[in-house]
């Protein structure tokens, strides 16, 4: 069986700005014209955009995530929803306007989001040439580029993928994978944020975040035909510090419960499939090869890599670089609070914030350069400058 390397690029919205600073830490380790060293790329949500401009500019991985850094670097609110008086306003009263009516048993509003995110249409248009997936697919530097959306009306995480003519669809339960040409819409399909962002109609179907139902996230890349994965979080490591239960005197802001519904949509189903992987893992260790073979169990090698510091802190900082209007809307759902910063940091798509963020990506990828150096099969440079 031909080894292949997997790429999963997991959601967060401006969260995702970390994944870039990994890649550029990742691109600096191979040589300098490298080709792209994942035939296999899975994104989901923001992570959608960094998967689908790596499997563009697969020719040379490099400049693929430079490309990347320039974008995420200088970013601005602006470019994904809008910040003018008009257009927040009026989709806010649009959105409250359709939860009342909602509950009065009328369905009358279309397409109500809390915010506009039409900037990031025109902004996908500028910057991703979705037609040239096809020509690093047929030059042979990738095998599959994936991307997951959630589906409203079937309620299946499906994942719509382009690749070679040998992968084979599936379907699991809640589940599927479904071969297309990516396009744009998918990109904007898989990022649409719940509540926040408008749902993209693909077909016949309206499609949400790809977070959202997304209960195996690693199983994607496998059906794909990876045989190893490199995952990119947007969380700081579960396991690295005891939960800590401070008082809460006060009872949650609606900021605070949209933060936790979305730490849970876009941070829990990866630990938990990661922690499913491990112990298939260990349990293969102990078959004999056998019964391995009929079972058709393998190890999957998986290298995880995720800040070192909680985002939401990094947040929090920089939370004034948002634009007025914003900072309003957000202060009357109650995002001001230190207890609202989880959901700023899913939307603070300022450049100081996003540079941040790209900083510590960087800077925790140099901290696992040997583990990422074995996972990638590259022998790292000679210290004394020698060739090897």
């Amino acid at each position: 069986m031909e080894k292949r390397a997997g790429l999963i690029l997991t959601g967060g919205g401006a969260r995702a700005a970390y994944q870039v600073g990994v890649l550029k830490a990742v691109a600096e380790f191979l040589p300098r014209h490298a080709h792209n060293p994942f035939p296999i790329i899975c994104g989901t949500s923001a992570g959608a955009l960094n998967a689908a401009a790596l499997a563009v500019n697969a020719q040379n991985f490099r400049k693929g995530v430079r490309y990347l850094n320039n974008i995420w670097k200088n970013f601005r609110s602006n470019r994904i929803y809008r910040t003018d008086v008009l257009g927040v306003l009026n989709n806010s009263a649009l959105w409250f306007a359709g939860l009342l009516l909602n509950g009065l048993g009328i369905n009358r509003l279309k397409q109500v989001s809390l915010l506009d995110n039409s900037p990031l249409v025109g902004l996908l248009e500028e910057i991703m040439p979705c037609e040239k997936i096809q020509d690093s697919i047929d030059a042979g530097l990738l095998y599959a580029l994936s991307i997951t959306a959630s589906g409203y009306g079937s309620g299946q995480s499906v994942t719509f993928y382009q690749g070679v003519k040998e992968i084979v669809p599936w379907r699991r339960a809640r589940r599927i994978g479904i071969p297309t040409r990516i396009e744009n819409k998918h990109l904007l399909a898989s990022s649409a944020l719940p509540f926040l962002f408008t749902a993209t109609l693909i077909n016949r179907e309206y499609f949400g975040d790809g977070s959202m139902r997304q209960i195996a996230p690693i199983s994607s890349a496998l059906h794909l035909g990876a045989t190893r994965l490199l995952i990119i979080g947007v969380t700081a490591n579960g396991y690295a510090d005891p939960v800590s239960r401070n008082d809460m005197n006060d009872y949650p802001s609606l900021a605070h419960i949209a933060g936790h519904a979305l730490n849970s949509i876009f941070l829990d189903s990866m630990e938990v499939d990661l922690e499913r992987v491990k112990k298939i893992n260990d349990l293969v260790a102990m078959l004999p090869d056998e019964v391995r073979e009929r079972a058709n169990l393998k190890h999957v090698d998986v290298l995880y890599v995720s800040p070192s510091q909680p985002i939401e802190k990094i947040a929090e900082r920089y939370a004034a670089e948002l634009p007025w209007t914003i900072r309003l809307l957000l202060r009357m759902v109650g995002a001001v609070r230190r207890s609202g910063t989880t959901l700023v940091s899913y939307l603070l798509s300022e450049e100081k914030y996003c540079r941040a963020l790209i900083d510590l990506g960087y800077q925790d990828a140099l901290k696992q350069r040997d583990e990422i150096l074995r996972f990638l099969d590259v022998q790292p440079p000679r210290d004394d400058g020698m060739p090897q």
